[in-house]
C-alpha cells in the first residue's frame, strides 16, 4: 500500500498564503485551564500525516482528546512530530501558550504506523491522497479493526462519500468530514452524509466537530460539496476574462481585490495553488459533473501547465517570480474594474443559487461555507440580495445571448425569484 501522506492539491488551503505556523495555531489555542481533560472522551483517530492529517490530529488533541495519528510511512510520521514539536516551541518562546499547555496537546497525539492500533477509537477521520481505490481499501481494511459504534470519515474534498461507504458491510456509520487547510485555523469545516449514512451518525458527527471550535455545514454528497463547487467561477469566468483580451491578469487581480474586496485575486491565488494543480482540480469537477460547459477547463491554464510555468513553486506562471523580474501593472480603470467584478461576481451568485435549487445545502449553510471557508467578503445569497435578484438575471441573460453557451445559463431559481419578486433573505430583517 502507498505512502499515506495527504496530498496538498485543496485549492482551499490558499486563503491565508502568508501566515506562519505561529500566526496559524495560535488563533486557535485556547487558554491551557480550559482545555478539556475529561477521561471520558473519545479517542479519536486521524489517517495521513501530511498537513491536512497533522492539522486535524492537532485540532482534536488542542481540543483534549486522545489522538492516534497512522501513516505508513515512519518518516512522514517523524516529520509531522518535529513540526508540532517547533511550533509549540515557538508558541512558548513568544508568550502564546504556557509550556504546559504545549506539552499537553504534544502528549495527547500518538504516532502509529499500523492500523491495528486502531481497537478504540470512536471516531477515524481519513486524510489520505485523493484517490478512490486508496480510499476505498483503507475503509474496507479499517471497518474490521474499529469498535462497532466508530464513526468512520473521509476528509475528501470531491469524492463520492457514497462509493467510499460503499466498499463498508457497515455503510450507515460512514460519512465525508471536509476540513479546509490549514485546519487548526480554518473554521468551516463541511460534513456530508453519504445516501447509506445513518441520521444518528450525521448528528453525532456535527456535535463532535462543533465541540473542536468549528463551524459546521452539511452539504449533499455531490462533486465539490459546497466550497469547492461555488467557487469554480472564481478561476474559471477570470480565465475567460483573460482569454478574450478584455483585461490581463494583474487587471484582474486588481479589480477583485480593490473593488470586490476579496482576500486574493484569482491570479495570484491560482499561482499560488500551482497552475497544474487547479487545472487539475477543474478537469475533475468537469469530468465529475458530466462534462456541464460551466465547469469547462481553460486552455491558457493547461498551457501553462503543460510549460512547466506552475506559479510560485516553479518561479513562473501568471506571474514571473523570478529575482529582478518585472511585472506589469494594472489598468486600474474604475469602470473596467467593475465590469471585471460584477461578471465574476454574478457566476458565482448563480451557482450558489444553483446549489441552492438542486438542494446541495440550505441557504444559511451556502453563505456560511463561503464566508467561513474560503473568507469571501459576503454570502454569495446576501450578495444577490443587495445587487438585485432581477439584476442577476439580466446580467445572466445578457451574457448567454452575447455567447449563446450554456455556460452563462441562468439558474431556474433566480429566474423564478425574480419573476416573483422574491428575496433570499427577506424574512430576515
Amino acid at each position: 500500500m502507498g505512502h499515506f501522506c495527504d496530498d496538498l492539491s485543496d485549492p482551499l488551503c490558499s486563503p491565508f498564503f502568508g501566515f506562519d505556523d505561529a500566526r496559524i495555531i495560535s488563533t486557535f489555542f485556547v487558554p491551557s485551564g480550559k482545555l478539556n481533560q475529561d477521561k471520558t472522551m473519545m479517542n479519536v483517530g486521524v489517517i495521513g500525516s501530511g498537513a491536512m492529517g497533522s492539522g486535524i490530529a492537532q485540532v482534536a488533541a488542542t481540543a483534549g482528546h486522545t489522538v492516534l495519528l497512522y501513516d505508513n510511512n515512519p518518516a512522514a510520521l517523524q516529520r509531522s512530530k518535529n513540526k508540532l514539536a517547533k511550533i509549540m516551541n515557538r508558541l512558548v518562546e513568544k508568550g502564546r501558550v504556557d509550556e504546559a499547555t504545549a506539552q499537553a496537546i504534544q502528549s495527547r497525539i500518538h504516532y502509529v504506523d499500523s492500523l491495528y492500533d486502531f481497537k478504540e477509537p470512536g471516531m477515524v477521520i481519513e486524510a489520505i491522497v485523493e484517490n478512490l481505490e486508496v480510499k476505498r481499501n483503507v475503509f474496507e481494511q479499517l471497518e474490521l479493526i474499529v469498535p462497532k459504534d466508530c464513526i468512520i470519515a473521509s476528509n475528501t474534498s470531491s469524492l463520492s462519500i457514497a462509493a467510499i461507504a460503499a466498499v463498508c458491510k457497515d455503510p450507515s456509520r460512514v460519512l465525508g468530514i471536509h476540513f479546509f487547510n490549514p485546519a487548526p485555523l480554518m473554521k468551516l469545516v463541511e460534513i456530508i452524509p453519504a445516501i447509506q449514512t445513518d441520521s444518528a451518525v450525521l448528528e453525532k458527527a456535527c456535535e463532535q466537530i462543533k465541540s473542536w471550535g468549528k463551524i459546521t455545514v452539511v452539504a449533499k454528497d455531490t462533486p465539490g460539496f459546497i466550497v469547492n463547487r461555488v467557487a469554480r467561477p472564481f478561476y474559471g469566468e477570470a480565465l475567460r476574462i483573460l482569454e478574450e483580451g478584455l483585461a490581463d491578469a494583474a487587471t484582474i487581480d486588481w479589480a477583485m481585490t480593490e473593488i470586490g474586496k476579496f482576500r486574493m485575486g484569482p491570479f495570484t491565488l491560482m499561482d499560488y495553488i500551482g497552475n497544474d494543480v487547479n487545472y487539475t482540480v477543474t478537469e475533475t469537477v468537469f469530468r465529475s459533473f458530466f462534462y456541464d460547459p460551466r465547469y469547462k477547463p481553460s486552455f491558457t491554464q493547461k498551457r501553462l501547465s503543460e510549460a512547466g510555468y506552475l506559479g510560485r513553486k516553479s518561479g513562473r506562471g501568471y506571474y514571473d517570480y523570478r529575482e529582478g523580474a518585472q511585472n506589469p501593472e494594472p489598468n486600474k480603470d474604475k469602470k473596467l474594474g467593475q465590469e471585471i467584478v460584477w461578471r465574476i461576481l454574478v457566476m458565482l451568485i448563480n451557482e450558489a443559487a444553483d446549489a441552492l435549487y438542486l438542494n446541495i445545502a440550505s441557504r444559511e449553510d451556502i453563505d456560511l461555507a463561503m464566508t467561513k471557508g474560503v473568507n469571501y467578503p459576503k454570502g454569495l445569497l446576501q450578495w444577490a440580495d443587495e445587487k438585485g435578484i432581477h439584476h442577476c438575471v439580466e446580467t445572466m441573460d445578457r451574457l448567454h445571448h452575447e455567447y449563446l453557451e450554456d455556460r452563462y445559463r441562468c439558474s431556474p431559481l433566480l429566474r423564478k425569484m425574480a419573476r416573483d419578486g422574491m428575496k433570499f433573505y427577506e424574512d430576515k430583517k
